[in-house]
C-alpha cells in the first residue's frame, strides 16, 4: 500500500481525534489552507483509503480463533466478514487461520456460536474467547504525527472508551435510524440525518450527540496502518498474573504501537493488536519493553489479511 504523505497522516490522525471535525477546523489546528485540507481529505475519503464509520456496541463482545481445512481459510474468512456482528475478521499466522470479533446481544450469542458458525464452510476447529473488559479500541488507536496541543484544540475533551459495553440505553425508532446513518457514513450532516430520518435537524443534531457521548455508537476513522509507515501488524496473546492483569492492560493501553487491548477468558489473559514498522520494531516490542516486567508467556501471531476493520470491508479486496 502506498504510505500517505506527512500532510494526510496529519489529516488521517485529526480524523481519529474527531471523525467529524470540519476541514475548517482541521485546517486551523494543522495550519494549512482550508481548500487544500478539504480537498486532501475528501480524497482519502473518495478512494476509500480513509473511512469514517459507525459501529454500534453490544454487551457480549467474544473473540473467535477459526482453524480451517486446508485451501478454504480464504472461504472462512469472508463468510465471517460478510456477518453484520463482526466488528474484524483477520487471516493470521499460528495455529489457527482466522481471528474475528464477534459483537452482540447475550441472546444471540449462543445461536451464533453453536448454530451459525459450524455451518462455514472448511471450518474445523472453533475456539472462543469472551471478553471481560476492554482497555483499548480502534478509537484510541491515534499514531499520526500531531502535538498534544494540535490533539487538544481538535478534541478538548476526548471520549473515553467503555471497559465494559453495557446494554443499549432505550432508543426511539428515529434514535436507530440515526444510528444506522451513522454507520453507513459517520461525516453524514445534520442536514442530511434529518432528511433520511424525517426530523428536524435541530433534532438530528440533538440525538446524534447523545448517540456519541452514551457511547452507543462509536464512530472511528479507518485506515490501513501500511498507509501510516506501519505495515507489520501482530496479535500477542499475553499470560500474567491475576494480581498483575488491570496493571498490565493500562501499561499496553498508552502505548503508541497498540491498536486494540482487552482482557479475555481462557488460557490467556489479554489480546494485544500491535503495529510497527518492520520485524525488528516488533521483537524489540515484544522483547524489551518495560511493559512486559509483568508478562509470564506471549504467544505471536502475524496478521496476513485484514478482510475487514471497525465493521467495514477492506476496501480493493
Amino acid at each position: 500500500m502506498h504510505e500517505l504523505t506527512a500532510l494526510e497522516q496529519q489529516i488521517v490522525t485529526a480524523l481519529q481525534i474527531d471523525p467529524r471535525a470540519s476541514w475548517r477546523k482541521i485546517a486551523s489546528v494543522l495550519r494549512e489552507p482550508e481548500r487544500t485540507v478539504a480537498r486532501r481529505g475528501s480524497e482519502l475519503l473518495e478512494s476509500g483509503i480513509v473511512g469514517v464509520l459507525g459501529i454500534r456496541l453490544r454487551p457480549t463482545p467474544v473473540l473467535v480463533e477459526m482453524r480451517c481445512a486446508p485451501g478454504t481459510a480464504r472461504v472462512a474468512v469472508q463468510a465471517m466478514a460478510q456477518r453484520a456482528d463482526t466488528s474484524f475478521v483477520y487471516m493470521v499466522t499460528g495455529t489457527a487461520d482466522c481471528l474475528a470479533e464477534i459483537l452482540t446481544d447475550r441472546d444471540r450469542l449462543h445461536s451464533a456460536l453453536a448454530d451459525e458458525l459450524p455451518g462455514i464452510a472448511g471450518l474445523q476447529h472453533v475456539n472462543t474467547y469472551p471478553i471481560l473488559r476492554y482497555f483499548k479500541t480502534l478509537r484510541a488507536w491515534q499514531p499520526g504525527p500531531l502535538t498534544v496541543e494540535q490533539r487538544a484544540a481538535l478534541q478538548p475533551v476526548p471520549l473515553r472508551d467503555p471497559a465494559v459495553f453495557g446494554e443499549y440505553p432505550e432508543m426511539t425508532k428515529a434514535d436507530d435510524q440515526i444510528a444506522t446513518v451513522l454507520c453507513e457514513d459517520g461525516r453524514a450532516s445534520f442536514e442530511a440525518i434529518a432528511r433520511r430520518v424525517g426530523v428536524s435537524e435541530a433534532t438530528a443534531r440533538r440525538r446524534t450527540e447523545w448517540l456519541l457521548e452514551t457511547n452507543t455508537v462509536h464512530l472511528r476513522a479507518l485506515v490501513e496502518p501500511a498507509a501510516l509507515g506501519l505495515p507489520v501488524e501482530a496479535l500477542l496473546w499475553i499470560k500474567t498474573s491475576p494480581a498483575q492483569l488491570e496493571t498490565l492492560g493500562q501499561r499496553l493501553a498508552v502505548l503508541p504501537e497498540t491498536r486494540y487491548v482487552a482482557a479475555i477468558t481462557g488460557d490467556y489473559q489479554i489480546l494485544a493488536d500491535v503495529t510497527v514498522a518492520n520485524n525488528q520494531a516488533l521483537y524489540d516490542f515484544t522483547s524489551s519493553g518495560a511493559w512486559t516486567a509483568d508478562v509470564a508467556q506471549i504467544s505471536t501471531s502475524l496478521l496476513l489479511h485484514a478482510r475487514k476493520r471497525g465493521g467495514r470491508l477492506t476496501p480493493g479486496k
